[in-house]
This record gives C-alpha cells, sequence and structure tokens, in this order.
C-alpha cells in the first residue's frame, strides 16, 4: 500500500535512540605514513566538503579542511546518512530521521533542525538517482521523497512531500527507488529476511524472490541493476526480475554493498564462516551482475576490517581502511592490489559493532579516515596518497561518519 502525504515537522525529545542497527603516486617512499606528510592549518571558508561525526552525546560537524564548524547535543549512540542533496545529513533519533543542515544559512553555520521524518525505529536510508529511501525496521514503512525538494522545504520549514510504502511485516529492512519509480523493498519479519519483492510506481508487486537468506545490503549498479547481499551469495534485480548470484561458499554472506553508476560490479564485505567471532573480516566480495559473476578477493595475511571500512575509489577501484592502517586500493576486477596508503596506526576489531573504530568515507576521490584512538578525522587523495588535511584533537571519538 502505498500513500502519499505531507509530513509535518517533529521534534527531537531527546530519549535514548532505540536503533536494531547496524592511486598513490609511483614516486611516494614505500611504506610512508600519510600523517607524515604537511597538514593544512588554516581558516576555512570554504563551501566544499562537510563531514559529520557522531561522537559520544552528539554530533562533530567538520569543514573540508577539517575544522570544527558545529557541535550539536543528541542524546544515546545514533547514526548518520547523507540526505543525498550534498548538503543535509539524516540523523537516526527515537522519533525518526532527523534533519542536519551542515550549511545552513548565507554563513554556512550548522543547524540541527526540529525536523524529523517519523520512523519507528529508523534504519537504513538509500539515495538512488534523484529519490532518497527511508526505511523504518520498528514498522516496516517506507519513506520515499524526491531528494532535490529537501532543501526547499527544510528553509520553509518543513518536510517535502513524501510516499509511505507498508512492508508486509516490521524487520530490520532496506529499500531503493529505481528511475522509473519500481520500489524494490526486503521481505522479512522480526524473526528473519528472506528476499526482496518489486512494486510499480503504483505500489502494486510486480515480482518477488525469496532466494536471499538474511538479505541485508544493497545498491544499483550500471543500467539501472540493482544488487542486493545474501547470507549465500547475491540477488540481482535487472529489467523486471530476479537472478541469484550463488557465493563461491555454501556460507557466503555480504551484509554491506558499495557501488558506482558506471561499473556492473557491486562490492562487498564477506565472511565465509557463521561461526566467525568478532567483527573484522578479511576478504571482499566482487559481484559482478553483467556477467553474473561472484568473486572474492583476499586481503593481505593478518589485516582485517569491518562494515565501515569499504567504499569506492578513482576508477571504479575498491578502497579497504585495513586494521594495519593503511587504505588499500584493489581492482574491482580482479581483487588485486593497485596501492596501499598508510594513514593510521594498527588497530583491533570492537567489541561491539556499535563501539568506537577507524570508518571510512570516500567523496570525490578523497578518503576521509577517522582514528577514534588518537580523536583525529584525516583526509587523504587517492589519486596522489597525499594528506590533504588532518584535523586538531576532536572534543569527542568519533564513530560514525557521513561526507557531503
Amino acid at each position: 500500500m502505498t500513500t502519499k502525504r505531507l509530513l509535518a515537522p517533529a521534534v527531537l525529545l531527546g530519549a535514548t535512540a532505540l536503533l536494531l542497527t547496524g592511486c598513490a603516486s609511483a614516486d611516494r617512499p614505500a611504506g610512508t605514513r600519510a600523517t607524515d606528510t604537511a597538514t593544512t592549518d588554516r581558516t576555512s571558508t570554504d563551501t566544499g566538503h562537510r563531514v559529520t561525526l557522531t561522537v559520544d552525546g552528539g554530533l562533530l560537524v567538520l569543514d573540508q579542511d577539517l575544522h570544527v564548524v558545529g557541535e550539536h547535543d543528541v542524546d544515546g549512540f545514533t547514526r548518520v546518512n547523507p540526505a543525498g542533496d550534498d548538503r543535509h545529513v539524516l540523523v537516526t533519533v527515537p522519533e525518526g530521521f532527523r534533519v542536519l543542515d551542515t550549511a545552513a544559512g548565507t554563513t554556512g553555520d550548522t543547524a540541527l533542525t526540529d525536523l524529523t521524518f517519523p520512523a519507528d525505529t529508523g534504519g537504513h536510508v538509500v539515495v538512488h538517482g534523484d529519490r532518497t529511501a527511508l526505511f523504518a525496521d520498528g514498522s516496516g514503512d517506507v519513506t520515499t521523497f524526491d531528494t532535490a525538494d529537501l532543501g526547499t522545504a527544510v528553509a520553509s520549514g518543513e518536510l517535502p512531500e513524501a510516499d509511505t510504502t507498508e512492508s508486509e511485516a516490521a524487520h530490520h529492512g532496506v529499500a531503493i527507488e529505481l528511475e522509473d519509480g519500481t520500489l524494490l523493498t526486503t521481505i522479512g519479519t522480526e524473526e528473519s529476511r528472506s528476499g526482496v519483492r518489486a512494486l510499480d510506481a503504483d505500489g502494486q508487486e510486480t515480482v518477488r524472490s525469496e532466494e536471499c537468506p538474511d538479505v541485508h545490503g544493497e545498491g544499483a549498479v550500471a543500467d539501472e541493476v540493482a544488487v542486493f547481499g545474501c547470507s549465500d551469495g547475491a540477488l540481482v534485480y535487472r529489467d523486471g526480475a530476479f537472478e541469484k548470484l550463488d557465493a563461491p561458499t555454501e556460507y557466503g554472506r555480504s551484509g554491506n554493498l558499495f557501488t558506482t553508476e558506471t561499473s556492473s560490479i557491486a562490492v562487498g564485505d564477506f565472511n565465509d564462516d557463521p561461526d566467525a567471532e568478532g567483527y573484522l573480516l578479511h576478504q571482499v566480495a566482487l559481484v559482478d551482475a553483467a556477467a553474473g559473476e561472484y568473486r572474492v578477493a583476499d586481503l593481505p595475511d593478518g589485516v582485517g576490517f569491518t562494515f565501515r571500512d569499504l567504499a569506492r575509489g578513482p576508477g571504479d577501484s575498491a578502497v579497504v581502511l585495513g586494521s594495519d592502517g593503511a587504505l588499500h586500493v584493489l581492482d574491482e576486477e580482479t581483487g588485486k592490489s593497485l596501492d596501499t596508503v598508510p594513514v593510521i596506526d594498527a588497530w583491533e576489531g570492537p567489541a561491539e559493532w556499535q563501539d568506537a573504530h577507524p570508518a571510512l568515507e570516500v567523496v570525490d576521490g578523497i578518503a576521509y579516515v577517522t582514528d577514534p584512538a588518537e580523536r583525529r578525522v584525516t583526509a587523504v587523495d587517492l589519486e596522489t596518497g597525499d594528506v590533504v588535511a588532518t584535523s586538531e584533537r576532536l572534543p569527542g571519538v568519533p564513530n560514525e561518519i557521513a561526507v557531503v
């Protein structure tokens, strides 16, 4: 069922969030730490990237030179996701997805607005094309809106017009809207998840597949092809039909996928041991939707990463922030190493997934790396391997990160 309504503003009440979730230059000397390079130390008047970090008790907003330009109080553990319009970030709060303006007004100040997209246990945020989709784990409702409408609506003190689609049952799910209006949304219950269904622009189901156990993670690759992660492979949606791609092992889970519009390959984390302890993974999934192939690449011995440490880089490469403190740039087709860029000290995996540990975001070829141990963020140009900025010691330990 799909309804269209004008969402009214919702005010943050301050309760604890209830969440279910979760190429460098060849002439740079080998082994040189990127942080040995001179860092930026100037007053910023930029209108470029803004970096939002979650810290205990709130949010920090940094400019592209990684100076703190905004601090906001938020109770409890929260998550942050880009809204898709290059300016706003959606912050999960008990009432739903609260709008953070990272460059409010003509001064470039930041503002944690009172506008909240209502959601019972807000979960995944997915931006594709000109639409943004929000999934509420506690109800299964999917809220979608025109991404470009957000800025104008927020400036007027309201939320944009949005569509709401109900799931068959509440579950930890995800949805993505394709450019032709097709809404792909997961199938599941509070106990398990089994697959994905496709709804047309009128909200009518056209096709479904329940061949994707534990479905989690999504993305759209080239030619409007969607890929979802399963615990035994991947599920591909193309031209109105689903296709299952089996993992190379009986159990082969990919829970987070990273895609680009110019490549047919989705890059994901990979786990072939259902009984593995801890959160560090050591293999990367390379799901080629066009070729119908599912390949796996190994990281160097002893190097692990978590779901926060995978991204896409220049030339559609895969970028991994390893537990050795280095950025590992991999060829998306072969998984072979293209470059290794040391950035921070080696680190250990978290005891719980919510615990602060190094995280990676890549935007416009710049890799933003958090260092909770040093309470810093470093920005690295992946084309040159040079550091372009390093923050001062932050007033809180950085946890999650979103870059717009």
